[in-house]
């Protein structure tokens, strides 16, 4: 029963009332009349026709009847009570609820769209009808500014729009000939006040002129509309030429923009009179239609004759063609006043391109007024992201206005779609700030780090300071990143409608699961923290640590980056490094032992070495190296070949090695030219026989004992 009712009630209104009425009276007879024994399970069928007839009667008016009526039966007790309670308020206020409730969700789609297009149908026969007159209303309109001015003692309107632009047409060509024969350093800052200063020239002389003159009130609002609309489009134009001069415009599409922006400033001045002019509403409406298709086909004219790349003549074809139907859709979206979505299609063809050459033009003004910086630097970052940052803010701000007040949004009905819509627009303005402020942070932070150098000499207190920045700012960017990062993304979930107080619980709940999980990495991370604070090393040093050392390279939250002279890279996590020995700071002392023979001349190997170190010092590559010259301590000690000579001196960090190499050079030359040579290892060899000296003194001997055996007598016999 129930569903033959719902299937018959939305042909007829009044059905549905009292099906509705019946239905629900029988639910919540249910729960109520449950001590009266009134239960559909229990009632009889034949009473169910009854009380839908009763309920139809009493909701539809009977139209009056001459014979007398019949005398009422008595109601049985269960119909009474049921009559009674469809006069009590409550009951009626929840039924026309739970009515409302059961229709909204099925029926609210359907009714948008049947209105919408039975009032697109109804406002097409009213344009429809409206066709034949117009001429007829513009003819009107003009005849009545023409009486108006005749009558209060003025030209007609176009002597007087002549007379006014060639009034400011004369002050802008003084300007040319007085303000703009200054040099400018910069030419394209020259060029944009060539551009820009006649225009605000033209529009102070013909806005003060306009202002001063009292004109009647049809012509003010001529005068006035088409006087903005000439000033806007010379604005524009000299945008366009702007662009093209720093190379993001071609000359073909200055051309076309040129002839888009004309017509589309004389439909917006025409079609915004017809309403000071008396000209009907409808009427109005056609003449903007009418501008609307010559703006379409300047669109699609630009679309085929524009000039080809290096693409297949079919493929082309089929561009322009798809160009040439989405030009055709965007201007049916324009015509059913669907200007949300007329909007975001014009965003999907000329934002991408208007982004590249607000771009390029920013970058080319910025070149201009600072040419020695590069491409990264925080002002051209600042020149080109801000101007493209305020293009995209003013299309989403434009998008905003349009969602606002744009009568035909389906998304509206549903309050969850429209706040999710509002939220993505709100999201866009925080991303856009936070790339910018992102993109301005990491340019000043890679300027900071370029403008420190790479070396760490002299070791001066600005070396320091800047050994101390190549150090920090890259964990600082790091940092800044994840910031801006959960920043932003935070708001942008909370401007969706998401509830972020949950998941800042939730992180924390994890932080804390990790942080009792990986020991080992937060005592990495607080290791590093407390290596960067005492300031044990920095970006550029040598420094050693147990097996590890090399020269500091990077480093990240938990580990350095070290580079060993003979190549390896080393990836040591902070709570392994202990205690490290910097050999990259203030200073370094060189020691060095050279051995000569034991009859070498101390005295004049001392000198010797005295004038090497001055010559090391006046040495103009090796001099501004060295903290203390290179010196002779004395004997080391007494060895078995020779004695030890001790040399030192003290250099800076790094550069000890290179110094010592060239004072080795420098000691062999001088020593050899004093005769004093190097001691160097000796060995005798021991024989069986005696050495010829000890034989030749033993012949000696001999020859001495025979010499006085012969000079003296016999002995006896």
């Amino acid at each position: 029963m129930r569903l033959m009712l719902v299937e018959v009630a939305p042909k007829r209104p009044v059905l549905h009332l009292a099906a509705s009425l019946y239905l629900a009276l029988v639910e919540h007879a249910r729960g109520i009349l449950k001590p009266a024994a009134l239960n559909v399970a229990l009632m009889p069928r034949g009473l169910i026709p009854i009380v839908f007839v009763l309920l139809f009667m009493a909701v539809v008016p009977q139209p009056c009847q001459a014979q007398s009526p019949e005398p009422a039966l008595a109601p049985p007790a269960k119909l009474s009570e049921l009559l009674r309670l469809m006069d009590d308020p409550e009951l009626r206020q929840w039924l026309e609820k739970r009515q409302e409730a059961e229709q909204k969700p099925s029926t609210v789609a359907a009714t948008i769209i049947e209105t919408e297009e039975a009032h697109a149908r109804a406002r097409y026969q009213a344009l429809r009808s409206v066709i034949p007159g117009v001429p007829a209303q513009i003819a009107g309109a003009t005849s009545r500014v023409r009486e108006q001015a005749r009558s209060s003692g003025f030209a007609p309107v176009l002597v007087l729009f002549t007379a006014l632009v060639c009034v400011g047409l004369a002050a802008e060509w003084f300007f040319k000939k007085t303000v703009l024969k200054a040099r400018f350093q910069n030419p394209l800052i020259a060029h944009t006040v060539g551009e820009f200063g006649p225009w605000i020239t033209f529009t102070l002389v013909s806005s003060a002129i306009f202002l001063v003159i009292d004109w009647p009130p049809l012509l003010h609002a001529v005068i006035l509309f088409y006087l903005v609309a000439f000033i806007a489009a010379r604005l524009a134009f000299a945008v366009c030429k702007l662009s093209m001069d720093a190379g993001a415009l071609s000359a073909f599409g200055y051309r076309r923009a040129r002839l888009f922006i004309a017509v589309l400033a004389i439909a917006g001045a025409t079609t915004a009179l017809a309403r000071p002019l008396s000209v009907d509403r409808d009427v109005g409406t056609v003449i903007a239609y009418g501008f609307s298709i010559l703006l379409l086909l300047v669109a699609i004219e630009a679309v085929w004759r524009r000039p080809g790349k290096e693409t297949a003549a079919r493929q082309l074809s089929l561009i322009n063609a798809l160009y040439t139907l989405y030009a055709i859709c965007l201007w049916l979206l324009w015509v059913t006043n669907f200007l949300g979505l007329f909007w975001l299609g014009i965003y999907l063809v000329v934002l991408p391109g208007l982004l590249a050459a607000v771009g390029r033009t920013a970058e080319a003004f910025a070149k201009g007024r600072w040419p020695g910086d590069n491409k990264t630097s925080a002002r051209m970052v600042l020149a080109v992201r801000g101007a493209r940052a305020l293009v995209i803010g003013a299309a989403v701000a434009w998008i905003t206005f349009i969602w606002h007040y744009d009568p035909n949004i389906l998304a509206r009905e549903n309050p969850a779609i429209d706040a999710a819509v509002r939220g993505t627009l709100k999201s866009v303005f925080i991303l856009i700030l936070a790339d910018l402020c992102w993109q301005l942070s990491k340019a000043f932070i890679d300027g900071r780090l370029s403008d420190t150098g790479g070396g760490t000499f002299p070791p001066s207190a600005e070396a320091a300071r800047a050994g101390r920045l190549r150090t920090l700012l890259p964990i600082f960017r790091n940092a800044l990143a994840a910031i801006v990062i959960v920043a932003a993304t935070l708001t942008v979930l909370s401007e969706m409608g998401v509830q972020i107080g949950p998941l800042i619980a939730g992180a924390g709940i994890f932080g804390v699961a990790i942080g009792f999980g990986s020991q080992t990495l937060v005592k990495d991370i607080v290791s590093g923290i407390f290596y960067l604070m005492d300031d044990a090393f920095r970006v550029g040093e040598y420094i050693q640590s147990g097996s590890y050392k090399g020269t500091v390279e990077s480093f990240s939250l938990r580990s350095v980056r070290l580079r060993h002279h003979h190549g390896p890279v080393f990836t040591v996590p902070f709570g392994e490094l202990g205690a490290v020995q910097n050999m990259s700071r203030d200073w370094a002392i060189d020691k060095f032992l050279l051995r000569v023979p034991f009859n070498t001349d101390v005295a004049k190997a001392k000198k010797i070495i005295k004038q090497i170190g001055e010559q090391l010092k006046e040495d103009p590559e090796i001099g501004p190296q060295i903290l203390e010259t290179l010196k002779m301590k004395g004997v080391e000690q007494i060895g078995d070949f020779g004695i030890e000579l001790s040399f030192a001196f003290t250099a800076l960090p790094g550069r000890q090695t290179y110094i010592r190499r060239q004072a080795y050079t420098m000691i062999r030359d001088a020593f050899i030219e004093n005769g004093i040579e190097f001691a160097h290892p000796t060995v005798q060899v021991g024989k069986e026989e005696k050495s010829d000296a000890a034989a030749a003194a033993l012949t000696l001997e001999r020859n001495r004992t025979a010499e006085q055996i012969a000079g003296s007598p016999p002995p006896p016999t």
